[in-house]
This record gives structure tokens, sequence and C-alpha cells, in this order.
């Protein structure tokens, strides 16, 4: 009897438990079991994205994460939009700077770099990876300025390779096209001495429409510069409202380069 009656209570509890339910409403690869990727693919899942970031110093008021934060809230939009669709894991280790002596961002405390051989690497192999396994168009989308090079290099490399087999890996510039953006704020009355070129207008009013819990309200304070709190810019003029248009502003034009390059192949 009492073996009846735990079997009936964990059969109740699984079928109302979201714990327990069946495949999660996501892109992610990595909220996906392997058999779940593997039917995706079979019913036309072939194309993913690979997102890079970064770890640095951004400022006292925002965390180190942010790019991370941001460019997986741009896979998904983008990965929802387009369908069939999944995202890789966002690539945190990418070049920021000399390690000794350091420079760049590594100058200030839990910021991470490697080499850009290191990171080109992993680039090359995470999407021989994702070929493996039968995705055919593998978009490259970074959203720190030094991968942007590197991506482009491992694009093209591995498209000519990978010819005969009908992959294609896309590097999507246009996604880290941050003049639009700026155009935009200096239409609004900013200067671009307030838009600044790290942890200013732009890039605190970007983190507070994507994930504010992560931008420390308290700390923001005028910029006093790259080599002394790794501030370029005004971030006390950010608002949510901004960085939601600047956001929508950057999508769009991600969302044309990547368009324009899968119709044209």
């Amino acid at each position: 009897m009492f073996k009846k009656i735990c079997f009936v209570f964990i059969v109740s509890i699984a079928a109302s438990s979201p714990i327990l339910s069946q495949t999660p409403d996501t892109v992610f690869l990595e909220e996906l079991t392997w058999t779940e990727v593997h039917s995706a693919i079979e019913s036309g899942t072939t194309t993913i994205i690979l997102p890079t970031a970064g770890t640095e110093q951004n400022g006292p008021h925002m965390v180190l994460g942010k790019h991370k934060y941001r460019i997986n809230a741009g896979a998904e939009r983008i990965a929802r939009t387009l369908g069939n669709t999944l995202v890789a894991p966002a690539i945190t280790y990418v070049p920021e700077g000399d390690i000794d002596p350091p420079s760049g961002h590594m100058r200030f405390a839990g910021t991470i770099s490697i080499p850009i051989e290191t990171f080109q690497s992993v680039l090359e192999h995470a999407a021989r990876s994702l070929k493996q396994h039968g995705f055919t168009d593998i978009l490259l989308i970074g959203d720190s300025g030094p991968n942007q090079r590197p991506q482009e290099y491992i694009a093209e490399q591995l498209s000519s390779e990978w010819l005969e087999d009908n992959v294609n890996v896309f590097h999507i510039g246009d996604w880290y096209k941050v003049g639009v953006f700026d155009e935009y704020l200096v239409s609004q009355g900013a200067s671009y001495e307030q838009i600044g070129s790290h942890a200013g207008l732009r890039d605190t009013s970007l983190l507070l429409a994507i994930a504010p819990e992560h931008v420390r309200i308290n700390k923001i304070n005028p910029g006093r510069g790259p080599d002394v709190d790794g501030v370029s810019g005004n971030p006390t003029l950010a608002t949510k409202e901004l960085g939601q248009a600047g956001f929508d502003l950057i999508f769009n034009a991600a969302m044309e380069q990547i368009r324009e390059l899968m119709e044209r192949d």
C-alpha cells in the first residue's frame, strides 16, 4: 500500500512540476539534451549562432560579463526571428590585452585575456564541432571589438574549406556597428564625448535595457577616463529607453546582413 501511494505521489508531481516538463521553449544549446538537439537538426534546425563576448572591466557600475548578457539577448532574438536556429554557448574568454605587463582592460581586476591565436583556435574547433553534428549555417556574432577580425578570418577560412560540403560560416560584423546607435544618440542631443567608447552613455544604456540587474545604479558617475576608472563617456545620461532603441537598431542591422548573406548563398 505504501509503495502504491508513493508511486501515485511521484507521478502526480511529475505531471504538474515544470522541473519535470518536456522539451523547454529555448533556443540555447546548453539547455537541451543531445537527443533534443539531434531531433532538431533532423527536423531542419541547421542554423546555429556562435556568440562571442568577453570578460572585462566595464567601469565601477557594470559587471564584467556585460558582453555576455548583451550577446545572449541579441542571439536569442535573432534565433527566434530566423526560426530553425539554435544558439551555442557564448565564448567569454577573448583577447583583452597583454597579461604581463598588463595592457588594455587587463589593467583592471577581473578581466581575463587570451591570445588572438588561441581565440581563433577556439572559434575554429567550436565551428568544426557544430559542422560535425549537422549544422550547415554557422553565424559568428561578436559583442566586443577585438573579436571582429579573428571571427572574419575564421569565417573566410572555414567557408572556403567547406565549399563543397555546402556548409557556410558567416561573420556578422554589423551586430557590432556601434555607429548606428551613436547616430541615434546624437539625434537625441548627446555628444560623442558623452557617448564615449567604453562603459559610457551607449554601453550603459544597452545593459539597462537588456539586464538592468547587472548595473550598479548607485555607482554611476561621469567617467574619469579609460586610464582612471575604465570609463569613457558619461553613463549618468543612460536610460533603459535609449538602450532599447539602440538594441533594436543593432538587431535590425545584424538581421539585414544575415538575410543578405544567407540569400546570396
